[in-house]
């Protein structure tokens, strides 16, 4: 006899596991911008760009039932949209001089 799946069972639980990879994300942008707090500007918002791109390897490699709220658009587009903000927000945090 098999067990119910975990959604049937408990689904504050599985809703809870599903959106982990958006805590993650979630977590290190906080980390982002505690260092941004903390005069270290340059180096919070390259953490921050580095989630975004996370996000998007996320995205990218997780099936739709397990990624939760970082499914927003079509796979394709979330993907494009999340690294490419990351990558022009490391670019432009890297490129600026500092003093």
């Amino acid at each position: 006899m098999s067990r119910p799946p975990l959604y049937v069972r408990r689904p504050f639980l599985a809703g809870l596991v599903r959106q982990l990879p958006l805590l993650a994300v979630l977590l290190v942008v906080g980390v982002g911008l505690a260092m941004v707090t903390f005069e270290h500007w340059r180096w919070g918002l390259v953490v921050v760009a580095l989630a975004l791109v996370g996000a998007a390897l996320l995205r990218l490699l997780l099936p739709v039932r397990r990624v939760g709220f970082l499914a927003v658009r079509s796979r394709a587009v979330d993907v494009v949209l999340m690294a490419g903000v990351g990558l022009t927000l490391a670019v432009v945090a890297l490129s600026i001089p500092g003093t």
